[in-house]
Parts: C-alpha cells; sequence; structure tokens
C-alpha cells in the first residue's frame, strides 16, 4: 500500500485462517473478516508539529481553522478543489497510566498547529502488521479532515465521519482520503483512527471496573469521543454539528452498528452508513465470552497476579501484548456493560436504540476474498466433504443449491454459498428490521471486473466484487491494486453523490441519477453497476435467503 503523503490517487480491507463452510452460515464471520486484514498492509507518516504560520512562496495562505484547542493550518489536495487538515488530535496520548482507559480531552497547544502529515496507525495486532515500527503507535487518536476549497467556518456543510474496518485488530483512517467526496459533495470529511485489538477491546473486570462504565471498549469510547470533537469542533472547518452521517465498512461497519444501540452515543450522529457489517451478523460478545478471551490474552502476556494485573497491562511492552493476542480473536465492543447494554441487532429488534436514517448494504460476492485467501484451490472432493460434514441433514440440499457445475469451481462455488448465508441475506435481514422503524435504504455493489486489495490477487482467480470492492469508488483509497476504468470512475462519481445525498437530506435523492426508493417489506436494493444502476429485490431472489433462512443461526 502506498501512503499518501500529497494528493491521493483518486480511484486506487479488511488476517486469521478462517474457518471452513461448515461455519459459514453466521458462525466463523469475525475470522473470515480477519482474513482480509491479513492483506492490508499499512503505511503511515509520522505525528504533526506545531510551527508559525506561513504561506508558500508566491502563494495564497493556506487554510487554518480555530478548534478548542489552538489553531490548526491545513493545505489544498493537490490538484482538486479540496482543502485538507491532516492529524489533527481529538484525544490525548492513551500511552503509560492512560493506557486502558477512556479516551481524555486533548491538550491544547500555542500558536498554529501543522496539520499537513497523517498520523501512525494505532498498534496492529493481526498477524501481519506494519513491517515498520515508526508506522504505528499507541499515541494516535487523530483525525484527517477535508472540506470543499471554498467552504469557510459557519458554512454549515454536510459531515461524514468514517470508521475503517479491519477485523477491530488492523487498519487506520489514513488509508481512506475524503477530498475527492468532499469536493464532489459539498460535504465535511472526518476521517479517525481508534484503539485497536486488546488495547481497544479487553473485557477484563479489574480493566473495567475502573471506569464508570464498566466497560473495556475502548475503541468504541474512541468512536464516540471523535463524534464529541466533531460536534464541538465541525463548524470551524464549514461543517454542520447538527448533520452528521457516520459511516462504516465492515469491522467499522459493526462500530456503527455498536454506535446505533449504545444510549451514550445518542445525538451524535444524524444517519448511519453500515457497508458490509449487518447488525445481525457481526454480533457482540456476552460479558463473559469477553471475559474469558481477555483472561487468556493477560496470561499470555504474563499478567497473572489478579491484584497487579491492571497494572502489569498498563507496563507492558506493546510488542509483547501483540504477542500475546496472536491466539486470542479480537471480538470487537462486548455488550452488556454501561456502555453497551444490548447486542445491537436485539436493541434495534426491541426498538430501543438510536433512530436514525440509514443506508445499509454488500457487495455481490464478498466472500471471494475470504476464499481467495484460505482455500484457494479447493478441489470439488474436499467442497462436498466440507458441505456435508458442516450442514449434516442439510448436507446435500446446500449441494444441490451450490453445485459446482453451476458456478465453474469449487471457489465459486464455496464463495456463493458463504456470500450468500452471511453477509448478504443477513443485510436484508438487517434492512428489514431498520425499515420498520426509519428510512432505510439498501444497495448492493456490482462490479464484475472491480480491482482486488492490492496484494490479495490469487492467479487463476476471479476476486471481483469481493469484500472490500466498494471502498475505490468511495474513497481516495490507498488499497486497490489498480487504478478504475473511466466507466468505473463515472459509477463511484455515481456512488458518491448518492452517499453526499445522504448525509444531506437523508434520503439518497440525486437528480438524474436512478432514483433509489426507501426500502419496505420487500427489501428493495438499488445495485450499482457500471453499466446500469437499477433497482430490484436481488438479496432475496439471488441469493436464496429464503431458504438461508430456514437453517438454524450459529453464534459467532
Amino acid at each position: 500500500m502506498e501512503h499518501r503523503t500529497g494528493r491521493l490517487r483518486r480511484h486506487g480491507g479488511p488476517g486469521r485462517r478462517s474457518p471452513p463452510v461448515t461455519r459459514a452460515r453466521t458462525g466463523g464471520v469475525r475470522s473470515l473478516l480477519a482474513a482480509a486484514c491479513a492483506v492490508a498492509a499499512l503505511l503511515t507518516s509520522a505525528l504533526p508539529a506545531a510551527a508559525a504560520a506561513k504561506a508558500p512562496p508566491g502563494g495564497s495562505p493556506r487554510p487554518q481553522a480555530a478548534v478548542a484547542q489552538g489553531v490548526v493550518r491545513g493545505r489544498a489536495v493537490e490538484g482538486s478543489g479540496a482543502q485538507e487538515f491532516l492529524g489533527v488530535p481529538y484525544a490525548a496520548p492513551p500511552v503509560g497510566d492512560a493506557r486502558l482507559r477512556p479516551p481524555q480531552e486533548p491538550r491544547p497547544w500555542t500558536g498554529v498547529r501543522e496539520a499537513v502529515r497523517q498520523a501512525p496507525a494505532c498498534l496492529q495486532f493481526s498477524p501481519f502488521g506494519l513491517s515498520d515500527p515508526a508506522a504505528v503507535s499507541e499515541d494516535c487518536l487523530y483525525l484527517d479532515v477535508y472540506r470543499p476549497a471554498a467552504a469557510r467556518a459557519g458554512a454549515r456543510l454536510p459531515v461524514i465521519v468514517w470508521l475503517h474496518g479491519g477485523a477491530y485488530s488492523q487498519g487506520t483512517g489514513t488509508q481512506f482520503g475524503g477530498g475527492t467526496m468532499a469536493e464532489l459533495t459539498g460535504s465535511v470529511v472526518v476521517s479517525i483512527n481508534y484503539r485497536l485489538g486488546q488495547l481497544g477491546y479487553l473485557g477484563l473486570p479489574e480493566i473495567t471496573g475502573q471506569n464508570p462504565q464498566r466497560s473495556g471498549s475502548f475503541g468504541l469510547m474512541d468512536q464516540m469521543a471523535a463524534l464529541r470533537w466533531t460536534r464541538q469542533n465541525i463548524a470551524a472547518f464549514g461543517g454542520n454539528p447538527g448533520n452528521v452521517t457516520v459511516s462504516g465498512q465492515s469491522a467499522g461497519s459493526g462500530s456503527v452498528c455498536a454506535l446505533l444501540a449504545a444510549p451514550s452515543a445518542a445525538g451524535l450522529f444524524h444517519r448511519a452508513v453500515l457497508q458490509s457489517g449487518p447488525c445481525t451478523l457481526l454480533r457482540t460478545p456476552d460479558g463473559a465470552r469477553a471475559e474469558s478471551e481477555a483472561r487468556t490474552f493477560a496470561a499470555g502476556a504474563g499478567c497473572t497476579d489478579a491484584a497487579a494485573l491492571a497494572a502489569c497491562l498498563r507496563s507492558a511492552s506493546g510488542t509483547a501484548l501483540v504477542e500475546a493476542a496472536r491466539t486470542v480473536p479480537t471480538s470487537g465492543p462486548a455488550s452488556g456493560d454501561g456502555l453497551l447494554p444490548v447486542d445491537p441487532a436485539t436493541a434495534i429488534g426491541s426498538g430501543h436504540w438510536n433512530k436514525v436514517p440509514v443506508m445499509i448494504g454488500s457487495t455481490r460476492s464478498e466472500a471471494r476474498l475470504f476464499v481467495a485467501l484460505t482455500q484457494p484451490y479447493l478441489t470439488q472432493e474436499q467442497y462436498t466433504a466440507q458441505v456435508l460434514a458442516g450442514y449434516g441433514a442439510a448436507g446435500p440440499e446446500v449441494l444441490a443449491r451450490y453445485p459446482v457445475s453451476a458456478y465453474g469451481s469449487p471457489y465459486l462455488a464455496l464463495s456463493a454459498l458463504t456470500t450468500d448465508s452471511t453477509f448478504a441475506c443477513q443485510t436484508a435481514w438487517t434492512a428489514q428490521l431498520l425499515a420498520a422503524q426509519v428510512p432505510t435504504y439498501v444497495y448492493e455493489f456490482d462490479d464484475p471486473d472491480s480491482p482486488t486489495l492490492r496484494g490479495a490477487q490469487v492467479p487463476g482467480l476471479d476476486e471481483s466484487n469481493a469484500h472490500s470492492a466498494e471502498l475505490a469508488y468511495l474513497h481516495d483509497f490507498t488499497m486497490a491494486e489498480r487504478p478504475l476504468t473511466s466507466a468505473q470512475v463515472a459509477l463511484a462519481t455515481r456512488m458518491k453523490r448518492y452517499w453526499g445525498a445522504f448525509a444531506r437530506y437523508g434520503t439518497p435523492v440525486v437528480p438524474g441519477q436512478t432514483a433509489w426508493p426507501a426500502a419496505g417489506s420487500g427489501a428493495t436494493v438499488l445495485t450499482l453497476n457500471p453499466s446500469a444502476t437499477r433497482t430490484g429485490t436481488s438479496f432475496g431472489s439471488d441469493h436464496q435467503c429464503a431458504f438461508w433462512r430456514s437453517q438454524p443461526p450459529r453464534p459467532l
């Protein structure tokens, strides 16, 4: 992956081995998501520093904004009509005794702080982290702000806050530039970092008992802190604090689900976008599971004395913590505490949640990425054996519905089976829960020639439309293996306009583009395709959701 030090290429995910198809219905999806993280190599630069204000020789003064902590100076996004303010702190560094504690207010500064370099990624907990140790830091609670060049304080533009994916263990907001979205839609775009792995999610009573919400979901707390910072400061960049859309993909979408269900997040945002992470699929662990995983992790880090457990974990090296996490899953935010009392899907189903308009969708062939990374050259015999072993009495019917002959290879058959039984149908079912209560807009991304994530290509396999395929169309994305074609750029433009209209109005109405009706009981879906954007009910018919609804669910 290339790091953006100037303008991002306008058009350019989320490793742990995935389980076999026996867990493909709803079980094992966190491991599937983690598989995609392994291919996301991250490169970021050093922290910004304060400096005296200067204008470039012979040029206009660089843009400045006055936030609660001081003045930041950004710059124009090269070759575009947008400006960027990079590496702006939204919380104090969570280091030393502040490790494994709720985020605190950022420290003020004097003079003008340079905001032209992106901050390091938070410490990475997946098996394939950054090769450059300088590219990550526990001092990572920063965000990037992008705005149209003509925007000024008080302009009251819609705001989009982006939460990256990465199985809660890997990733950084710096991979997702927002200059093109800001310029094209007249929005202010905010992309954040938040704590990952066990530094972000540790349900250990010796730790959780030290904060009022008795929660170890520090990554979720970070996201709320970024939203509070946005509410307090975004007007200085021309944004409207009363019109904030929170948007995320994969684990970022799971984070949005948690924000929808968290009582203390009420009022921090006014619309929500869920990309490839439906709430009925990414279920949260309860307190008992979270504690069990946390104790295994602490023991692996050499912290076993209950009386000194918190102090031991706060003094351990980051390297030791990452090593201890290699055999322990990162399950993301837990439910059942003061921060997230109820699992998001349960909260939404009960009607007790932060009700806002929602956009939700997935890619046409989500699981191709995971299968390509874990079982790329599966034989027909292996495929048949896995299905029969995993689905028991239903195995023959599953094979009849997903025969290798209909797909051309065991890889494509397994990908279709896994896509349908997890992302596609769970997206439809989450949408149905939402649509009964709030305006809900459902999409499916379907570009049969979309680029894959850089480094994830497997020879001989078609990975188009896989998990994370849409990211290159919505962001100035640094991880796509090739640029978009002209037809794909046109689709990307249409998609950004839909997203921008949703952020502005709460409904994705764009003059001159295909009408996108709100979902009803039939879960109307807008298919996003380079040659024809159209509406239909593809989740129900194309993904065999009636059949998968009849299958017993499996816990994550």
